[in-house]
């Protein structure tokens, strides 16, 4: 049987029932070729993270783990979101062909950097013997590093050309920060400041109870992508007006260097977010933009 009979095979059985959710646990991108097709098929699709799955399960008493109690979890934790008020924020459109090919050379670029930067760590407290070695696996990572480099611009530009030089209009933003928000953000210009936030990551998350009122922490959503505006939000409390005199009067109010960066993380992201839905270019008076 052939990749297409399986998803056929799939269809036509789901087509037997009155499906109104789809609901897949991600697998490490195997999932995302089902839940592309499902959604072309008309399906609403919802995948979900294997740690929230589990979480799920405890919650329901599932101690075990085998197919069959998977499949049972997955089913009840559907209807669950299927009944639950804020159903669509867990239906988002799965990536376009030229969004899946861009994520992937993201992805590689990041695996590919870990391991620089691993056999730079390694060069000198080794044995010489072992120096040759280790240049030459580095030369070959820089090597691949600037092939996907060029072949990641060149992708931007057939295909993301408006796009890119719009995010890429305000300062701090680069290539490989446009890269991660083109590929991982797809819903970037669609959502609410509140909402594409707390998608990446960098909104604060509440941890009070009674009258304790306990810090606020960020955690969870893209990391990737979090990852790309903090080295961003680095660069622009530096050379960006806006972020530079936001960031110095967050510090004057008394807040802490980290908690003010991810103010600015979280600023600058909300101004890229309301350039593309307002199909605008970059220029200061976003300093108007709330957070």
């Amino acid at each position: 049987m052939t990749l297409t009979d399986g998803f056929d095979a799939i269809t036509d059985e789901l087509r037997k029932y009155p499906v109104v959710l789809v609901l897949i646990e991600a697998t490490g991108g195997l999932e995302a070729a089902v839940a592309c097709l499902f959604q072309a098929e008309g399906f609403d699709v919802a995948v979900v993270n294997p740690r929230q799955a589990r979480d799920f399960a405890r919650t329901m008493g599932y101690l075990a783990k085998t197919d069959r109690i998977n499949a049972r979890v997955l089913a009840q934790m559907a209807e669950v979101i299927n009944r639950h008020p804020g159903r669509e924020r867990f239906i988002r459109a799965m990536l376009d062909a030229e969004r899946q090919v861009l994520a992937a050379m993201v992805v590689r670029r990041r695996q590919l950097t870990a391991m620089l930067i691993a056999e730079r760590n390694r060069l000198y407290p080794v044995h010489p013997q072992s120096r040759k070695s280790i240049n030459i696996i580095i030369k070959a990572l820089e090597d691949e590093l600037a092939r996907i480099d060029e072949d990641m611009n060149n992708h931007i530009r057939n295909h993301f050309k408006e796009l890119a030089a719009r995010l890429s209009s305000i300062k701090g933003v680069g290539t490989m920060t446009v890269a991660a928000l083109l590929a991982e953000v797809s819903d970037l210009g669609s959502l609410s400041r509140r909402a594409i936030s707390a998608l990446v990551g960098v909104a604060p998350i509440n941890r009070d109870s009674g009258t304790m009122r306990g810090r606020r922490t960020i955690f969870g959503g893209r990391g990737g992508v979090r990852t790309a505006l903090y080295i961003a939000a680095l660069i622009a409390t530096r050379f960006n007006p806006v972020i530079k005199a936001f960031y110095t009067r967050l510090l004057a109010a008394g807040k802490a260097k980290k908690v003010a960066l991810v103010a600015c993380m979280r600023k600058l992201l909300t101004i890229l977010n309301t350039m593309l839905r307002k199909n605008e270019e970059w220029d200061e008076s976003y300093h108007h933009v709330s957070l």
